[in-house]
């Protein structure tokens, strides 16, 4: 089986007579062993090649006429480069060329043979193949779209979004009734008036494919079982309506460029991520939105604008994530309220640099207006310091007194700098913060660290070299900002908080070898 193009489409005569309940032939040169497997029903087969991945399920069909009827029946089929053995390989360089005739011959041979019952998953993702046929995906979905088909995963090269359109007569006549979740990436995908097919529909993701306003109403207002919705590089869609779905939970909008509006009449949205250019946003009078994350990057001072705006239009939120791109104004201080926020994080970046007079201590205003607020994270990240460091003649911090946070409990600052407002912001949590039981101090920010759990070598879970690159002017910054945090932040930590102080990796940011610029 290794390296061949043909999965079986039928047994040995010698296999023949082996069934299930008497085990399978394992040939060895001349030799022909056999072994009784255990005695048991046909389903539990099925389901045990079921869970199989797609080649040693096809082996496993090869010794024996019972395990053939399951990979007939075989209820997963996931058609990919690693499920086809067409990885890229080193020393065997295969043109593009036959890699595509490759994909479409394995995919047409098992299909052929394939019964047509009990698909519940189909994966189709020909993302590296741009040589397909339409006319060979429209053939492969109609074989493997059949009754009791649950999910649906098409993901398609770039250049095929225009070019094909998903045909949703396919999940009409009972096909799409038990849909739970559907993927589509690079495509159009038209809808009708009174389309009712996929009434058990629980999530569905696009990902640039052409859907106008209208169509996608028409989409969502059946898919009454609706629970997640991800649109992502939907570029058609000027105004999303979504219609009064109860079930729906959670929500996705990321960068579908001509968006002007979000107008929601679906109840029970929990959970909202967005990314692009703020729009006008209407999520219900008594927004239920718990959980928010919105990222606005080409528009500067989101911060500013996100403290203004949010609390009246989510006032539910118990966890929020704001991430800004050249943040430049200092954030104000407003009446109203997050009254509910448990967990804020702020993630600043600058294309170039943060302005030097820009006043980290002015975030105090979020801690203000979050009263239960138990946990906050910062993360700074700037190409470029232009802000002056903190030193022996700026010894006199500024306090504010009447800020007091009675409730926060853990707090990190990832991409710490010897800016003085930066240093003040640390000494005004250590001091007005009754409940604080841990403070982390990192003069890094590295986005690969995505738990948050530290540099390469600190963890066994993580290879030497995979911290996030460093300019030497960073390196140096990084050892300011330890300084800074030795000289003023040290001896103000009570002792009944943790202090966490990390600096660059030992092994990925020497300065010796750092570029100047990347």
């Amino acid at each position: 089986m290794e390296g061949s193009n043909q999965l079986p489409s039928s047994a040995s005569s010698q296999d023949e007579k082996c069934t299930l309940s008497q085990g399978y032939a394992i040939f060895q040169g001349d030799k022909t062993l056999r072994y009784s497997g255990p005695d048991l029903p046909k389903d539990i087969w099925h389901h045990i090649l079921s869970l199989m991945p797609l080649r040693d399920a096809a082996r496993a069909a090869c010794v024996s006429r019972g395990f053939l009827c399951s990979w007939r029946c075989r209820p997963n089929l996931i058609f990919t480069k690693e499920t086809l053995s067409l990885e890229q390989n080193r020393k065997h360089r295969v043109r593009k060329g036959d890699k595509t005739c490759a994909f479409a011959s394995r995919v047409d041979h098992i299909l052929k043979n394939h019964s047509g019952i009990g698909v519940k998953r189909l994966e189709l993702s020909i993302c590296d193949f741009c040589g397909i046929k339409v006319s060979s995906i429209d053939r492969w979905l109609q074989i493997a779209i059949t009754p009791g088909i649950e999910e649906i995963i098409l993901l398609l090269p770039s250049n095929y979004m225009e070019m094909y359109n998903f045909p949703l007569s396919l999940l009409f006549d009972g096909r799409g009734s038990s849909i739970q979740y559907l993927d589509l990436m690079y495509c159009t995908l038209r809808p009708t008036v009174g389309l009712g097919c996929l009434r058990s529909m629980a999530k569905l993701c696009l990902s640039d494919v052409c859907i106008m306003d209208d169509e996608l109403v028409s989409l969502l207002s059946k898919s009454f079982a609706l629970e997640e919705l991800e649109l992502r590089y939907c570029s058609e869609i000027i105004c999303l309506m979504i219609p009064c779905l109860e079930r729906l939970k959670c929500l996705t909008v990321f960068e579908c460029i001509n968006l002007q509006m979000i107008k929601s009449n679906a109840p029970n949205i929990t959970t909202f991520s967005f990314y692009g250019d703020p729009i006008e946003l209407s999520l219900g009078e008594s927004s239920q939105v718990k959980e928010l994350d919105m990222s606005c990057s080409d528009v500067p001072n989101f911060i500013c604008y996100s403290i203004t705006k949010l609390p009246y239009i989510v006032p539910n939120l118990i966890s929020l994530t704001l991430s800004s791109v050249n943040e430049g104004i200092n954030t104000p201080t407003v009446a109203a309220k997050f009254l509910h926020l448990q967990r804020l994080e702020i993630c600043l970046e600058a294309d170039k640099a943060m302005p030097p007079e820009y006043d980290y201590l002015s975030l105090v205003s979020f801690l203000e207006a979050s009263p239960v607020l138990e946990t906050f994270i910062l993360s700074v990240y700037q190409y470029d310091m232009k802000h002056d460091s903190v030193s022996e003649e700026a010894l006199h911090m500024r306090e504010m007194p009447e800020h007091k946070h009675s409730n926060l409990k853990n707090v990190m600052i990832l991409g710490f700098c010897s800016a003085k407002s930066m240093v003040e912001l640390a000494c005004h949590v250590l001091k007005n913060t009754t409940s604080l039981k841990s403070i982390t101090l990192d003069t890094v920010y590295d986005c690969y660290d995505v738990d948050k759990i530290g540099r390469c070598y600190t963890t066994s879970a993580r290879e030497i070299g995979e911290c996030k690159p460093l300019t030497r002017q960073m390196i140096l910054e990084a050892e300011r900002g330890s300084m800074a945090i030795e000289r003023y932040i040290l001896g103000k930590v009570p002792s009944t908080v943790e202090l966490t102080v990390r600096g660059p990796c030992v092994h990925c940011h020497d300065i010796r070898r750092a570029k100047t610029r990347f």
